[in-house]
């Protein structure tokens, strides 16, 4: 029997609603607010800056020893905090790290215990860590262990902030940082104690980078539930990773031309020969209307370069097909004036609109 056309559009109906609940796999998502950096003289809702001890570098598997949790104002002056010393319920790990102790964590509180308070610090608030990706895995797999929600929307990692000002300092590790801006460290890797040198860190490195006009390293991060309830938290990815499959929304004008503006929907890729930190341009890259590609090839637009005349990498293979370079100084300066670009319309398919099918 020949099914009718209704059939034919319930039957459609039904195949769209199956792959739209696949597609989402069954769970909400949250949608992070904000995007990926910002001015650092734009104002914020205020820091959460954290720091946790752990037994192993795993997490899921490594459970967290200690935490510490300090509410700061936009300014960078504390508010409030949370501290704890913490049972994990499994061996300490690298106790000639951390100093701590089966005997000294026995019978402390445990994560789900201290979650209401950690939760009160953190709502509303960008978390902030040094190597942030490190901090928030760790208290996203406590918090889904415990059955809580971590009410985050953005991260910071204080690493690549201090990479973007210029500090001259031999590394980033937070006593050399702390070092250079005169702070004490009385107890490196004691939770509290590090939280506590971060956010006196974190107060100049504001300062300064609101002089230097710098964009602050921010990072929307994601929580799914699911209909059972829980709720899981998405790691925090490199930008690098997460760019370089996001489709640009304008289409692709072609070839940058020196002299000329920027247009939106040019396709930029990245050397290694540059001053600024891959990710703060990436930033850049994507907030104004440009495509973020580790390719180079014939469709790329500019590869952001200092070198004139690179022997290797993207930058000679940009020579090679007659890409532009363009020095990071210059690309940067250029974002002023960026000219609006060709959007792309969404595609829909008509052509199962009041016609007669047959299905096989």
């Amino acid at each position: 029997m020949c099914p009718t056309r209704g059939a034919i559009g319930r039957a459609l109906s039904d195949a769209r609603a199956i792959l739209t609940l696949v597609s989402h796999t069954g769970a909400d998502s949250s949608q992070p607010s904000g995007s990926w950096g910002r001015p650092a003289a734009e104002p914020g809702a205020g820091w959460a800056v954290v720091d946790v001890e752990t037994s192993g570098f795993r997490p899921g598997q490594a459970r967290i020893v200690s935490v510490a949790a300090l509410a700061l104002g936009d300014d960078g002056n504390v508010e409030h905090s949370v501290s704890s010393l913490l049972d994990p319920g499994v061996d300490p790990g690298p106790t000639h790290v951390h100093g701590l102790t089966a005997d000294m964590l026995a019978g402390k509180p445990t994560f789900a215990d201290i979650a209401p308070a950690l939760v009160d610090v953190l709502r509303g608030r960008t978390l902030v860590a040094h190597n942030v990706g490190f901090d928030y895995a760790f208290l996203a797999a406590e918090a889904e262990l415990a059955a809580v929600e971590l009410p985050v929307d953005s991260v910071m990692c204080t690493v690549e902030l201090a990479r973007r000002l210029d500090l001259e300092v031999e590394n980033m590790r937070l006593e050399t940082l702390a070092k250079h801006w005169g702070i004490s460290q009385m107890k490196p890797h004691d939770a509290l104690d590090d939280a506590m040198v971060l956010a006196q860190i974190l107060k100049p490195a504001l300062v300064r980078a609101r002089e230097r006009r710098v964009w602050l390293p921010l990072r929307p991060v994601q929580r799914r539930r699911w209909p059972n309830g829980l709720v899981t938290h998405d790691e925090v990815r490199p930008l690098k990773m997460i760019a370089a499959r996001l489709p640009c929304p304008y289409m692709n004008p072609g070839r940058f031309v020196r002299g000329r503006p920027l247009v939106q929907g040019m396709r930029v890729a990245l050397s290694a020969e540059v001053t600024r930190t891959h990710e703060e341009l990436i930033e850049r890259i994507l907030h104004a209307g440009l495509a973020y590609t580790e390719a180079v090839d014939p469709e790329t637009s500019l590869v952001i370069c200092n070198d004139p005349a690179p022997e290797q990498g993207k930058g000679y293979q940009a020579r090679e097909l007659g890409i532009p370079l363009l020095p990071d100084a210059e690309f940067m300066a250029s974002l002023d004036r960026v000219i609006g670009g060709t959007g792309i319309e969404e595609f829909t398919d008509h052509t199962l609109t009041g016609g007669q099918y047959a299905l096989f």
